[in-house]
């Protein structure tokens, strides 16, 4: 039972009964769930984590890349790039490029504590993807994949 007092039926549950996009969004929020609950131990969030990852590939990303590689909102990021750049996690600079654009960049700190709570979140990947054998696990992958596809097409 999800919410609501005991006894009482679970109206959510019953609207998504046999929809695909909620038991997507159901094993989705679970994810995240468990991830959060992984990373707290290193101070971070999940996008904060998302966006520290990407930064350590990269040269640096502005806001905007990052918000949509991280697929939040403009504002979202901007809440995240504050807390992480308070936190010395990142560094932010004009861009040599576009003075309007400011360019994030991990800072050695940022990079150390990534790398540990990355770990982690491996840790919870490893330990979903060992619920599946190796031909469910490709499959799974698979159905995944093709779904993506299928929604990303225009009509």
């Amino acid at each position: 039972m999800t919410g609501g007092t005991p006894g009482e039926a679970d109206p959510a549950g019953a609207v998504g009964a046999g929809r695909l996009g909620h038991t997507i969004k159901r094993a989705e929020q679970a994810l995240i769930a468990r991830k959060t609950r992984a990373l707290r131990e290193f101070g971070l969030t999940v996008p904060q984590y998302a966006v520290l990852l990407l930064l350590s590939t990269s040269e640096g990303m502005s806001a905007a890349q990052l918000a949509r590689a991280c697929m939040v909102t403009p504002q979202t990021m901007a809440t995240v790039l504050a807390n992480l750049a308070r936190s010395a996690l990142i560094e932010r600079v004009p861009s040599t490029l576009h003075q309007r654009v400011t360019v994030n960049r991990i800072s050695e700190s940022g990079r150390e504590l990534v790398t540990r709570a990355d770990r982690a979140a491996l840790a919870v990947e490893g330990a979903l993807a060992a619920e599946f054998g190796d031909h469910e696990l490709s499959a799974f992958e698979s159905y995944l994949e093709r779904a993506i596809a299928a929604l990303d097409t225009e009509e």
